[in-house]
């Protein structure tokens, strides 16, 4: 129990009729980086904002970090790092501001040359300067991801990550998560991309229409011979047959 990091028991929400996560029941321990899958609509960013606090579940409930996010959630936010789904830096400010922004609100100490060091390794040194409005999308989306990480947070929560980046900073990206795992980091990440899911996950996790319908390490989730995007592809057709 004590290596818990994320903890769910029977976590619903709904919205009127249409039941968006329910009745999940998953843990994720220290060290794992778990992957939700799942067709668009499945309830995979629900999931998300529930467990980082921006949703309050209608029934069940979940802790991170050993807190409920539904009764506290500035104290799990202050814990974690969030990657949202849509990369949306505040349009005014410039790159290095916004990082600067996201360090005082963190209380950071160095907040000067945590910016410039993932300026640096993020290769974005047109933020510096440049309001976030005018910068590519691509871009942006790598200063979300510096965002979520300058603080060096315990946890971290990525909503498609790697959308927008092309392969170069894919692979910086999947190369800096492989070394805060084993530094004793632990994610939970939402992504479409299946070959980045079964190379990075420890665990992976499928929902569908809100359920999750298959859960363990990807080499556990396909049949002899089979690819994680067929046995992805049977898995959820498999659940819709059920309904």
């Amino acid at each position: 129990m004590a290596d818990r990091v994320i903890e769910t028991t029977d976590l619903e929400r709904r919205f009127g009729a249409l039941v968006a996560v329910k009745k999940v029941t998953f843990n994720v321990e220290k060290g794992e980086l778990f992957g939700l899958l799942g067709p668009n609509g499945a309830g995979k960013t629900t999931l998300l904002k529930l467990l980082t606090g921006q949703l309050d579940p209608t029934s069940g409930g979940c802790r991170v970090l050993g807190t409920n996010p539904a009764e506290d959630p500035i104290a799990v936010k202050m814990k974690i790092g969030i990657v949202p789904e849509i990369e949306s830096p505040p349009s005014f400010l410039t790159g290095k501001e916004y990082l600067q922004f996201i360090g005082l609100i963190r209380d950071l100490k160095d907040i000067e040359e945590r910016a410039a060091h993932w300026i640096e390794f993020m290769d974005m040194r047109e933020a510096q300067n440049t309001p976030c409005k005018d910068l590519s999308k691509g871009t942006r989306q790598k200063l979300m991801v510096a965002a979520a990480l300058i603080h060096e947070p315990q946890l971290l929560f990525l909503d498609e990550p790697f959308a927008g980046l092309d392969p170069h900073y894919q692979k910086l990206v999947r190369d800096y998560l492989s070394d805060y795992l084993r530094r004793g980091g632990t994610a939970f990440m939402c992504t479409h991309i299946l070959e980045i899911a079964e190379k990075l996950c420890t665990k992976i996790g499928i929902i569908s229409r809100g359920e999750i319908v298959a859960m363990g390490p990807p080499g556990e989730l396909k049949r002899d011979g089979e690819a994680l995007d067929s046995a992805f592809i049977r898995l959820t057709e498999n659940a819709g047959a059920t309904k």
